[in-house]
């Protein structure tokens, strides 16, 4: 099977000329040996079937970051190459394209953006930029779908080059060639593009910032709770019959009973206190977790097709130097909301190890996944506003303190931020809810399977009396430094393996409003889930993996005696 590869800056909207070409049928995976990621999928022109891969988005192919030493590695691999260029940068796009041409492979280029060009006043002369570059070239608009079919119907055509330029001259050959086929002409800014303005100068940014985030966590809540109430929860109550029935096959046998049931729901608001795998075990990720996830990852999605991130990044920049980053970091941060796995991973986008451990260290001690937050926000009844506004504060406070902490005492520079600002763009919807689908579908292969086990193991705990064991070894400290009961370490025990079914087991445990936000602050700064702890040890080693741990137990305690001294019972 014929490779072809789709190559180009980031920014150029590969994703969604890939998306128009290879429909649902992807797959997204790391590059062997590496953690940066690439998406592939299969795409059928006439009797014939070619693999098509989404590069990483690269400025050269002189690698200087891990992302372009994978690309020029898919690039040795391609039997043809679909150049992505920005037609509204057709200067910066140009050089990449030239490198492409010199490595010798069969190429078609695509001038994306093409709509854009016509209300951002640039003409290009597409046939005599074909003629100079030897090679196909179409313009396109991914959006819509303009010139895909042509993109389809000239993919025989691709070939080599015949150009020819030396290395250290081209930017002198991209210069002439700008010159020879582009015309500039003078047009009135658009109003996405007075917003774009808008939304970068330091006053009107800040408060155009502080109204995205407020809008998106009240969108998040108002969708999750929407979802959870109308569909959700209407799914368990069909499917408490068939429980009842299973219960009452299940009753003569003790032990299976109390580890698939528990304790039998009479309506879907007790499934959380029932705590056996046909009830906590399924309702706790599928209808308490999984609608704030999907709605998180929507608008996050939204939010980085729409080009608002890179923004919100140099707005932040003078912040995020304090604690020993840069603007850029404000991206794993914003991802760890959704999960910490791929924020820890988005950590590349950072120059420095001592950056991403800072980054990596502030995003998995005080910063709560969308699966936490969902069960945070599932407590509710028993925490009130003011108890979750208390738990966000004590972590926004801690991830300030540690920053500046790190900052002042780990050797080493913090560079400045180099990253380019995109146009704001309408996101392509059917993008969107693919990539929706694909961080979806991660959450439910990683999160069903680890409550299940959670569930299981605390109710073997329970059953054989190892519960009640742990309970009074471990009572005396959590009793005296939290004021949690000792039951509670076992909810401690289960966030290494996921942390929103941890702190669902608080509910059994019938605590308090104070000792429900010190428990929750407490599962949100301690070992993060094996998944994110397995991430990190491959980012940053072992050794900083261990003095990761130590700030981890050294501040959830810290946070926790606080708050207990704080708050009293």
């Amino acid at each position: 099977m014929k490779k072809i590869l789709l190559f180009g800056n980031p920014n150029v909207g590969k994703s969604v000329i890939f998306s128009r070409l290879t429909g649902i049928h992807i797959i997204s995976s790391n590059y062997p040996g590496t953690t940066v990621e690439f998406t592939k999928g299969k795409m059928k022109v006439s009797d014939e079937t070619y693999e098509l891969i989404d590069a990483p988005g690269i400025y050269s192919l002189n690698p200087i970051s891990k992302a372009e030493e994978v690309a020029a590695k898919l690039l040795e691999d391609a039997d043809i190459v679909i150049n992505v260029m920005d037609a509204t940068n057709l200067e910066r796009s140009l050089f990449l394209t030239l490198q492409l041409i010199k490595s010798g492979k069969k190429m078609i280029s695509l001038l994306n953006f093409w709509d854009e060009t016509k209300h951002t006043g640039i003409k290009i002369d597409v046939k005599k930029l074909e003629k100079i570059l030897g090679i196909p070239v179409i313009p396109t608009c991914a959006l819509t779908g303009e010139g895909i079919k042509e993109l389809v119907e000239r993919l025989s055509e691709a070939r080599e080059s015949k150009l020819k330029v030396e290395e250290e001259h081209i930017w002198d050959k991209v210069g002439e060639i700008v010159k020879e086929v582009q015309k500039i002409y003078h047009r009135h800014h658009t109003f996405l593009e007075k917003l774009a303005d808008l939304s970068i100068k330091p006053v009107s940014g800040i408060i155009l910032g502080i109204a995205v985030l407020a809008a998106t966590f009240y969108l998040v809540r108002f969708i999750g709770e929407n979802l959870i109430e109308y569909v959700f929860n209407p799914l368990f109550e069909l499917y408490l019959p068939l429980l009842k029935k299973i219960a009452s096959f299940l009753s003569k046998n003790k032990i299976l009973y109390d580890i698939l049931i528990g304790k039998l729901p009479e309506t879907v608001d007790d499934f959380v206190e029932s705590f056996g795998l046909l009830t906590t075990g399924i309702y706790v990720p599928i209808a308490m977790v999984l609608p704030y996830v999907f709605s998180f990852y929507f608008i996050l999605g939204i939010l980085e097709d729409f080009g608002w991130l890179p923004r919100f990044a140099i707005l932040l920049d003078n912040i995020f130097h304090r604690l020993g980053l840069h603007g850029l970091a404000v991206i794993p941060m914003m991802l760890g909301f959704g999960c910490n796995v791929p924020g820890v991973m988005a950590t590349r986008v950072l120059e420095t190890l001592r950056q991403r451990f800072i980054a990596i260290a502030l995003l998995s001690i005080t910063i709560p996944c969308s699966a936490q937050i969902a069960m945070i926000f599932g407590l509710s009844a028993k925490l009130g506003l003011k108890g979750i506004f208390i738990v966000f504060l004590t972590l926004f406070l801690f991830w300030i303190l540690l920053g500046l902490i790190l900052n002042r005492f780990l050797k080493g520079e913090s560079p400045e931020i180099f990253t380019e600002i995109p146009p704001y763009r309408l996101p392509h919807f059917p993008t969107l809810f693919k990539k929706l689908w694909l961080r979806m579908k991660r959450f439910l292969l990683e999160a069903v399977p680890f409550v299940f086990i959670g569930v299981l193991f605390a109710n073997l705990l329970y059953t054989f009396g190892i519960m009640s064991v742990l309970a009074h070894i471990f009572s005396p400290v959590l009793s005296k430094a939290f004021g949690l009961p000792g039951e509670a370490i076992l909810a401690i025990l289960i966030g290494f393996l996921r942390k929103d079914a941890a702190i669902g087991m608080l509910l059994p445990l019938n605590l308090m409003r104070n000792q429900l936000i010190v428990a929750s602050v407490i599962l949100t700064m301690f070992f993060p889930c094996i998944a994110t702890f397995i991430t990190i040890w491959k980012e940053l080693g072992f050794k900083n993996l261990l003095f990761l741990i130590l700030i981890m137990i050294v501040s959830s305690l810290t946070a926790g005696s606080l708050l207990h001294l704080i708050l009293g019972k």
